[in-house]
C-alpha cells in the first residue's frame, strides 16, 4: 500500500510492520496454526529441527574455503554455520534490547524476544542449498549450462528457467530444500515458520533481476511460495519479481559477513598462510589506540599465538556485533521502508569499516588465491562438471539402459521422470547440491570404474 509523501509528491510505501513480521505460522501447516503458548517457541522448533535434520548433518562434510582438515581443523560448512548462528543470536538479542526500548506497544515489546530465535533457526540454514567444494561449486554448475555441455539445452527451458540455470544459487537453492514437497515428503517441505523462511532470502526477488554477480533469491519453482510468505509477512513488492528484504535479513547477512571475514583470516593462520604478525596487525585495526592498550597487556600474558589470535578475534567479533546493532537502528525506519540499500556491515563507523576492508583485501590477495584452495576448487570443478554431465543426460535420455542403472543411485525423493524438461533438470540440481565433498568424489570414483564396492 503506498501513500502520498506531501513534500515530494511522490508516492510513499507504507512501511513493513513488525507484528506482522514476526509470524510462527508453519508453511504447509497452516490449518493447525494457533496462537497458544507452548513451552518452546515454534521459532525454537524451528532451530530443534535443523539441528537434527540430514541437510544440516551432511555439512560437516562440505568445504567452507579450506580442504576438509587432516591434522589441523578449519572450518566447514557446519562449523560454519554453527558459528553464524551464535553471533546472528547475539546480535539480533542487541537489536531487540534497543528495539524495546524504542517502542511503547508492550505486546510488540515482548514479541521482540523472538528475534533471537528466528534468526539463530536462519543463520542454521542459510547455507543448506550451497554444493559440495566451496563456491566454486555453483560456478561450476551454472557455467555447465553457460558455457559447457549443457549449453545445447538452451531451446528446451523458457527464459527465466535457463536464468535459473546458467546463475545457479546456493541461496535460492536453500530456499527450495526448506519448502519443496520432494516425493514421498509432507506438503510444506521442512514446515519452518513464515519469519525464518523470508530470513534466509538475502536476494528476495527472481533470477530475472540477478544482474551481473547472478544472486537471486528463489527459482521459478518456489516463486509462488516465496510470494505466499511475503503476502502473509506484509513485505511489499517493489517491482514484478523484486521484493524489500525482512528487516532480519540484514541480521543474518551481518553475522555471515563478520564470521566468514574473520575466521577465513584464522583459519589461514593456523595453515600458516598469514603469520602471527600479520593477523595481530589486521585485528588490532578494529580498536581505538586507548583500547589496544589493554589488549596488549592481555596478550603478553598469552604465549601461544593460536590463543592470542582467539583472543584478539573474540574481541572483534564483539565489536562488530556492537557496532552492527547500532547501525540497524539508526537505519530502521529505511529497512521497514524497503528502501535500504546498503549492508549492517558498510555501515560501520570508519575505523571498523576500514579494518574490515583490509581483512577482505587481504582474504582475496592471500587466502582465495593460495594454492590449497585453487586446488579444491580445480577437483571440484572436474568431479562435479562430469556428474552433471552423466546424470543431465540420464534424466534427458531415460529409457537408456545406463541412465536406468543411474537411477537406482539417485534418492527416491528426487523426481527423475518429472512431466516437464526443467524438473527433471532440478532433480538432477537437487542431487548434486546435496552432496558432500566425500560422496561426490566417491560417486565420481565409482562412475568412472575407478572403484569398486568392496566384497
Amino acid at each position: 500500500m503506498e501513500s502520498s509523501n506531501l513534500t515530494t509528491g511522490k508516492p510513499r510505501r507504507e512501511a513493513m510492520d513488525w507484528n506482522r513480521l514476526i509470524c510462527d505460522k508453519r508453511l504447509g501447516m497452516e490449518e493447525y496454526h494457533d496462537d497458544r503458548h507452548h513451552t518452546r517457541s515454534d521459532f525454537q522448533r524451528d532451530y530443534d529441527r535443523l539441528i537434527f535434520s540430514s541437510p544440516f548433518r551432511r555439512l560437516q562434510n562440505k568445504t567452507q574455503v579450506f580442504p576438509l582438515p587432516g591434522s589441523i581443523f578449519v572450518h566447514n560448512r557446519l562449523t560454519h554455520s554453527l558459528e553464524v548462528s551464535s553471533v546472528g543470536r547475539s546480535l539480533a538479542h542487541e537489536i531487540a534490547i534497543r528495539l524495546r526500548e524504542k517502542y511503547d506497544d508492550p505486546v510488540l515489546r515482548a514479541r521482540f524476544d523472538d528475534l533471537r530465535d528466528i534468526v539463530a533457526a536462519a543463520c542454521l540454514c542459510h547455507d543448506l542449498g550451497n554444493p559440495p567444494f566451496g563456491h566454486s561449486g555453483e560456478k561450476t554448475i551454472g557455467t555447465f549450462f553457460s558455457e559447457g555441455p549443457g549449453l545445447e539445452l538452451r531451446s528446451r527451458f523458457s527464459d527465466r528457467e535457463w536464468a535459473d540455470l546458467v546463475n545457479f544459487e546456493g541461496n535460492a537453492n536453500s530456499f527450495r530444500l526448506l519448502t519443496h514437497q520432494f516425493k514421498g515428503r509432507r506438503s510444506g517441505g521442512m514446515a519452518m515458520t513464515y519469519s525464518t523462511l523470508a530470513s534466509i532470502v538475502k536476494y528476495p526477488y527472481t533470477s530475472a533481476h540477478a544482474g551481473s554477480k547472478g544472486k537471486f533469491g528463489f527459482f521459478v519453482s518456489e516463486e509462488d511460495i516465496y510470494r505466499r510468505v511475503a503476502a502473509q509477512l506484509g513485505i511489499p513488492e517493489l517491482e514484478p519479481g523484486r521484493f524489500a528484504r525482512h528487516p532480519l535479513v540484514y541480521i543474518l547477512e551481518a553475522a555471515d559477513d563478520i564470521c566468514y571475514q574473520i575466521m577465513d583470516i584464522e583459519d589461514a593462520h593456523k595453515l600458516r598462510i598469514l603469520s602471527t604478525s600479520e593477523v595481530i596487525d589486521l585485528f588490532m585495526g578494529f580498536f581505538a589506540p586507548e583500547r589496544r592498550v589493554r589488549i596488549e597487556e592481555v596478550m603478553n600474558g598469552l604465549s601461544d599465538p593460536n590463543e592470542r589470535i582467539a583472543y584478539l578475534r573474540s574481541g572483534v567479533v564483539g565489536a562488530l556485533v556492537e557496532n552492527c546493532a547500532d547501525a540497524f537502528m539508526e537505519h530502521e525506519p529505511e529497512i521497514l521502508q524497503g528502501t535500504f540499500g546498503g549492508s549492517l556491515v558498510g555501515s560501520l563507523p570508519e575505523l571498523l569499516r576500514n579494518a574490515y576492508s583490509r581483512c577482505s583485501d587481504t582474504a582475496w590477495t592471500r587466502i582465495y588465491c593460495a594454492p590449497m584452495v585453487v586446488d579444491i576448487e580445480l577437483a571440484g570443478n572436474r568431479i562435479i562438471s562430469f556428474l552433471m554431465n552423466t546424470l543431465v543426460d540420464a534424466v534427458m535420455h531415460p529409457s537408456r539402459n545406463y541412465s536406468r542403472l543411474l537411477f537406482n543411485v539417485m534418492p527416491q525423493q528426487y523426481d527423475v521422470n518429472a512431466s516437464d524438461d526443467y524438473g527433471r533438470i532440478q532433480s538432477v540440481l537437487d542431487h548434486v547440491s546435496g552432496m558432500t565433498d566425500v560422496y561426490a568424489l566417491d560417486l565420481y570414483r565409482k562412475l568412472n570404474g575407478h572403484s569398486l564396492p568392496a566384497v
